[in-house]
C-alpha cells in the first residue's frame, strides 16, 4: 500500500525502480557471483515486485571480471523475466551479442566528457554516438528497446563540472533517434538537488519526449534526495543498489549508488509493503555478506532497530531452543 497523505502520494509513486545491484552494484567489489546466485538473484528481486532490473554488462571481462557470466545470466532466465531486465551496452557488437543471448532491453551508455568516455569505453563521446545508430537497428531488429545513458552528466572526475549544454546537445543529437529513454546519471555523486531538478526539467522540455531516468550515487550523502527531485521534475524510472553497492572503476572518487533500500522508503510505490521490504533487506544482508562489503544504506539499518512499534521494523528473529537427550 502507498502509505503517503497528500500530494506526493502520486508524485512519488508514479516512477519506478531499477534495480541495478547486479550490473554497477557489483563493478567495485572485485569477487565474480556465481551465476546460478545472480540468477537466484534477479527471480527474487522479481518475486519481492521490484519492476526493472539490469542484471549485467557486456563490459570486457578482463576489465571488469564481475560481468563475466552476463551472457550465461541472459541465457538462463525466460523471455518473461527478460522483459523486466536491462543490459549495459557501450557498442552495436554489444547489443548483437546481447540480443542474441535473449536480452530485449539495451542500456547504450556514454560519457559527457571525452575524456571519461576514453577512460569507461575506450573511445570519444562523438564515437560513441556514430555507431548508436546500428546499435538501434540491432535492437529493433529483436523488437527490443534502447536507452541513451549519459554517464558524467553532472561533474567528470578529469574535467570537473559537466555544462548543462553539453547534456542537452547530446540528447538532441540526431543520432539518437530510436532510443526510447534517455538515463541522465550522476556518475560520481556530486550533484546536489537543484542541479538534478533543473537538467531533468530541461532534458523534458528541450530534447525530444522518452521516458527519463535518473541514475544517482550517494557519495556525498544526496542520493535519495537527488532522486526526490529527479522524480519531482519528471523522472519516471530511477537506479539504486541493494546497500548502496557500486560505483565506477574508470572514474576516481566514484563511491556507492543510491540504495534500493533507501529508494523504496522514500517513495513507498504500491507493491511495496513491509513484509517485501523485509525481504529486500534479508536479500541484501545476504549478498553483502557473501561479497565482505558492508551495508551503506540507512534504511536497511533501520529496519534492524528496535523501535518495534514502528510497522516498517523487521521482527526479531525468534531464538531456537535446543532440543535433545
Amino acid at each position: 500500500m502507498n502509505r503517503f497523505e497528500g500530494p506526493l502520494a502520486t508524485t512519488l509513486g508514479d516512477a519506478i525502480l531499477r534495480d541495478v545491484t547486479l550490473r554497477d552494484g557489483l563493478q567495485l567489489t572485485g569477487k565474480l557471483l556465481p551465476t546460478e546466485q545472480k540468477i537466484e538473484t534477479v527471480r527474487e528481486l522479481l518475486r519481492l515486485g521490484v519492476p526493472a532490473i539490469e542484471l549485467g554488462s557486456m563490459a570486457r571481462a578482463d576489465l571488469v571480471p564481475t560481468m563475466a557470466n552476463t551472457l550465461e545470466v541472459v541465457q538462463a532466465l525466460t523471455p518473461e523475466e527478460l522483459e523486466k531486465c536491462w543490459i549495459w551496452v557501450a557498442t552495436p557488437g554489444h547489443v548483437a551479442k546481447a540480443a542474441a543471448a535473449g536480452a530485449r532491453n539495451f542500456q547504450y551508455c556514454l560519457s559527457a566528457s571525452d575524456s571519461h568516455n576514453k577512460a569507461n569505453i575506450g573511445r570519444t563521446t562523438d564515437q560513441s554516438l556514430a555507431a548508436l545508430p546500428e546499435a538501434v537497428e540491432y535492437a529493433r531488429a529483436v523488437n527490443g528497446l534502447i536507452q541513451l545513458c549519459i554517464a558524467t552528466s553532472f561533474t567528470c572526475p578529469f574535467e570537473g563540472y559537466v555544462p548543462e549544454e553539453r547534456i542537452l546537445a547530446i540528447a538532441n543529437d540526431p543520432r539518437a533517434e530510436g532510443t526510447t529513454d534517455i538515463v541522465i546519471c550522476d556518475t560520481l555523486g556530486q550533484a546536489v538537488p537543484a542541479q538534478v531538478s533543473r537538467l531533468i526539467t530541461r532534458v523534458r522540455d528541450e530534447s525530444p519526449a522518452r521516458r527519463i531516468v535518473y541514475h544517482g550515487h550517494d557519495t556525498w550523502g544526496l542520493g535519495v534526495a537527488n532522486t526526490l527531485a529527479a522524480i519531482q521534475a519528471g523522472a519516471a524510472m530511477v537506479d539504486g543498489a541493494l546497500g548502496g553497492l557500486g560505483g565506477c572503476p574508470f572514474a576516481p572518487g566514484a563511491s556507492g549508488n543510491t540504495s534500493s533500500e533507501d529508494i523504496l522508503f522514500a517513495t513507498r510505490p504500491e507493491w511495496l509493503t513491509p513484509g517485501t521490504f523485509g525481504g529486500l533487506v534479508a536479500l541484501s544482508e545476504k549478498l553483502l555478506a557473501e561479497l565482505g562489503e558492508s551495508n551503506r544504506s540507512k534504511a536497511a539499518q533501520g529496519a534492524r532497530s528496535r523501535a518495534d512499534a514502528f510497522d516498517w521494523v523487521m521482527p526479531a528473529a525468534t531464538p531456537t531452543t535446543a532440543q535433545g537427550n
